[in-house]
């Protein structure tokens, strides 16, 4: 199984940089694991917010194959502890899936068509983030279940 990790936006901020590139090396002790930053198309910011989404849409979804369980990142979405992020990975893992994509959306979400085409909504708080920190958390929070299937130190209970 691959993880990839997709945000729409620009490349990550320096005050986040090292660290994910930290936890993406730890993850890729367990699975491999990439990031693909999507650039925003280059007249973002003349768009109105749905025609910004559509767009987005449309870069999100060149990139996407058929196979690929897409796990969408939103507020709304359900929530996990990190045990039951840990057991939601396994069983991605036992049903054999490719490649699983965690997706940040751009800075208005994503477009009613991705939403429909992820195959899972996720939540990481009721709070709302700047994307940059959300990258960092993603990845934290997925080489902790990571370790936590491997019953490793990492996570303490």
């Amino acid at each position: 199984m691959k993880i990839q990790f997709w945000s729409v936006g620009k490349a990550h901020d320096a005050y986040v940089k090292t660290g994910i590139e930290d936890f993406t090396k730890r993850i890729n002790k367990y699975f491999a694991a990439e990031w693909t930053i999507i650039q925003p198309p280059k007249n973002a910011a003349s768009l109105s917010e749905k025609d910004l989404k559509k767009a987005e849409s449309v870069l999100i979804a060149a990139q996407l194959q058929k196979d690929d369980f897409v796990i969408l990142l939103d507020e709304r979405g359900k929530l996990f502890s990190s045990t039951e992020l840990a057991q939601f990975i396994q069983q991605l893992a036992n049903e054999s899936n490719k490649r699983i994509i965690f997706l940040i959306g751009g800075a208005f979400g994503v477009d009613e068509s991705i939403a429909k085409r992820a195959n899972f909504i996720w939540s990481l708080s009721k709070l709302v983030f700047p994307h940059m920190l959300v990258r960092l958390i993603l990845a934290e929070q997925v080489y902790r279940a990571c370790s936590i299937l491997r019953n490793e130190k990492y996570h303490h209970i």
